[in-house]
């Protein structure tokens, strides 16, 4: 049992990052082992933003020489952008093992991804114009204040509580999940995919490559292959529904859309709330009232429905 929310702002951007985090507290008793976000905010012209981690938060405990490893691996990532032709802006280090740059580079992203990847322990979560991704090990409170969402001011958002079923705890098993190479796409996602495998082995033999064994990942991944080759997000999201066998809702983001699709099951729960201004979905209604301070209706979506909403 997983917790998933998702919200965007139609209007003018605000401060996502606390709404988002209100959401997931809100669930934490359907995921208490991480907490994940993909937020997205107002993108810079010609500025990547990339956030990465060169270790994980269990490795802090494994001895003195990770600290000197963790320097060591970030002094090569700064390398590697460097020699291929990066020019980066700011560099911020969040906790001791994960970091956010701002950065310019004219072409060749998935290169310079692979080439940061390449390194011992490196791994990054997001990468893109608007797209954010923070996950860590812990409730939303506390991942929410270990990376400083709290002012985080965006359009939309989606995340995710984690109870481990079929993954390790770990950041790398944490939701959300970047569709790696592609720009500003990501997933969450509740239940369980049966044809995984057979799934990950066609995308794999596509040139796609995979950091974990979750469904989610595999979700992203099948979403950005589709919208590569030129199909539109919401035929995407219906094709999913056809070709990806199991019980799951999941909930997608782009730089600029929010999507949720039900499986035809509908097992999995799902409320929504739609305004002109706003729209907030979530695994139950507590989230989606957790930030709105006046009486509000909401509705289930039925079976086998999909919904895109663009900014």
């Amino acid at each position: 049992m997983c917790g998933i929310a998702g919200i965007i702002r139609r209007g003018n951007p605000g401060n996502i990052g606390e709404e988002m985090t209100s959401m997931l507290q809100s669930l934490k008793h359907r995921g208490p082992d991480s907490t994940g976000f993909a937020v997205y905010g107002v993108p810079e012209k010609n500025q990547y933003v990339m956030r990465f981690k060169v270790a994980e938060q269990e490795d802090m405990n494994s001895g003195f020489d990770i600290h000197q490893q963790i320097k060591d691996r970030r002094d090569i990532v700064d390398s590697r952008m460097k020699e291929m032709g990066a020019e980066i802006i700011t560099q911020d280090t969040v906790t001791e093992y994960a970091f956010r740059y701002t950065f310019r580079k004219e072409n060749g992203l998935r290169r310079l991804a692979d080439y940061i990847e390449d390194v011992e322990g490196a791994e990054i979560l997001s990468l893109g114009s608007a797209l954010e991704l923070v996950k860590d090990l812990g409730d939303a409170g506390v991942v929410a204040g270990q990376y400083n969402l709290g002012n985080f001011n965006g359009t939309h958002a989606i995340g995710h509580t984690r109870m481990a079923t079929e993954s390790d705890v770990d950041i790398r098993s944490a939701h959300p999940y970047w569709a790696y190479p592609f720009n500003d796409v990501s997933v969450v996602h509740n239940g369980q995919l049966t044809n995984y495998w057979n799934w990950r082995r066609t995308l794999e033999h596509r040139g796609h490559r995979f950091m974990s064994n979750c469904d989610s990942e595999l979700i992203a991944v099948y979403l950005a292959d589709k919208m590569d080759s030129g199909v539109e997000l919401e035929k995407a999201m219906k094709a999913s529904l056809d070709e990806l066998d199991g019980v799951f809702t999941y909930v997608v983001a782009t730089s600029d859309r929010l999507g949720m699709a039900k499986d035809l099951m509908a097992a999995k729960p799902m409320v929504l709330y739609e305004s002109d201004d706003f729209v907030a979905l979530a695994s139950e209604e507590v989230a989606i009232r957790s930030i709105f301070p006046h009486e509000i209706d909401t509705f289930d979506p039925y079976e086998g429905e999909v919904r895109v909403w663009q900014l």
